[in-house]
């Protein structure tokens, strides 16, 4: 047994000589002779785990006995890292695990690369991929050993986008550690801010405290702060707001007319993309009778944003992150550039929609998309700005309606 062999030269006083000898054969021979990541021959017991644990103990007694940088320290320092391997190995043997299990509605899928390091999410210790089995949910991407599966009391936070999907619009709403009774807010362990038994770190969008597991110091942009004070610093905030935040990032939650409405006051970017999504959702009528749009299919260049094409007032905090830096408002310049270009230059079916001004009935052809247009809000009817503002009548399109429904019917 390869931990034998090792023990054998820490502490020769302890196996009889036969063992010397066939140590003494092979004095160098670990890590070149067997397979260190296979798994273990016969059945293990509670006495081989403890013996092992022994040997690793001697090692590193000797490596600090050894004389620094030497080659006999360098050998005993790649023993050690082997011996460490192989009691892991012992603890958490390889089975035949399910490739699928369901769990507090995690569905956790079994994973089979072996050389990406990964971190539990349950225990915080690395995942050894080459000798540990391992699990992600495929709905939060909570990942885990197989052996703490059974040790897992946090629900899948996809469930809570699918059935709540909505923010926490309170900047950092703290109730207190004494609230939480000195308790982690999610594994109830003990905490305190001085650090003892375990430190308590505060969640910047749950505004709770967590214990070192469930918090790693991870930042995220939280939505609150966005919406009131436009302001995009990444906080530190507890692995399950992370996870949250990351599944919410695109969903078209936040109403911000309803909000903060007083943000387009001074975020001059949001004027303008609420400007262009008015333009888009007018566009949209023509598309959808037009067959020359429906087979270039013009509408799928906002599938990212399908919220787009169907009302100008909801938001995703990804929006408003690429709002932010600008790019949102390219990117939908552009796609407006070329849905009014197929309209009013490249489609005839789409030009002949369009709208004469019945006050002046001069200039081109009026879309209600164009800037310098006003629109009937009863109608839809389509005048130049400055002739529907300046005249002081109705809409002679509403006051012809009108007069028809009056008109007597014929005997």
């Amino acid at each position: 047994m390869l931990f034998c062999e090792v023990y054998a030269e820490v502490r020769p006083e302890l196996f009889p000589s036969d063992t010397k000898t066939q140590s003494s054969e092979r004095p160098m021979d670990l890590g070149l002779a067997e397979d260190h990541f296979s798994r273990p021959v016969g059945s293990f017991v509670a006495s081989d785990i403890e013996q092992l644990k022994q040997t690793i103990e001697e090692c590193k007694r000797l490596i600090l006995e050894l004389p620094e940088h030497s080659e006999r320290q360098k050998d005993t320092v790649v023993k050690l890292i082997h011996l460490r391997l192989k009691l892991q190995e012992l603890k958490d043997p390889e089975e035949d695990e399910p490739n699928l299990r369901v769990l507090l509605e995690h569905r956790f899928s079994k994973e089979k690369s072996k050389s990406v390091k990964q971190t539990c999410d349950k225990c915080s210790a690395i995942i050894w991929g080459l000798i540990q089995t391992w699990y992600t949910c495929t709905g939060c991407y909570y990942r885990c050993h197989s052996k703490c599966m059974n040790l897992i009391t946090k629900p899948c936070v996809r469930s809570k986008v699918s059935h709540q999907s909505e923010y926490e619009l309170n900047i950092c709403p703290e109730i207190g550690l004494d609230r939480q009774d000195y308790r982690c807010a999610e594994c109830r362990s003990p905490i305190s801010l001085r650090g003892v038994p375990s430190e308590a770190r505060q969640c910047d969008y749950t505004g709770q405290y967590y214990c070192g597991s469930c918090h790693w110091n991870d930042a995220a942009i939280v939505p609150a702060r966005v919406i009131h004070n436009w302001e995009f610093e990444p906080r530190k905030v507890c692995r399950s707001s992370l996870r949250y935040l990351a599944l919410m990032i695109s969903r078209p939650v936040l109403k911000l007319k309803e909000v903060n409405p007083l943000l387009f006051n001074f975020v001059e970017e949001l004027v303008e993309i609420r400007k262009l999504r008015q333009d888009i959702l007018l566009m949209k009528p023509y598309f959808l009778t037009c067959k020359e749009a429906m087979e270039a299919r013009l509408l799928l260049q906002l599938q990212d944003r399908q919220h787009f094409v169907e009302n100008d007032d909801m938001y995703s905090l990804q929006d408003l992150i690429d709002i932010s830096t600008g790019r949102l408002s390219c990117s939908l310049t552009e796609i407006h550039t070329v849905f009014a270009k197929h309209i009013k230059l490249d489609c005839e079916r789409c030009q002949a929609k369009g709208f004469v001004c019945e006050l002046c009935k001069e200039g081109d052809i009026l879309f209600p998309f164009d800037s310098h247009t006003s629109v009937c809000q009863e109608c839809s009817a389509v005048f130049h700005r400055d002739c529907y503002y300046d005249n002081s009548t109705t809409c002679p399109r509403c006051a012809r309606l009108t007069e028809r429904k009056h008109e007597p019917l014929d005997p």
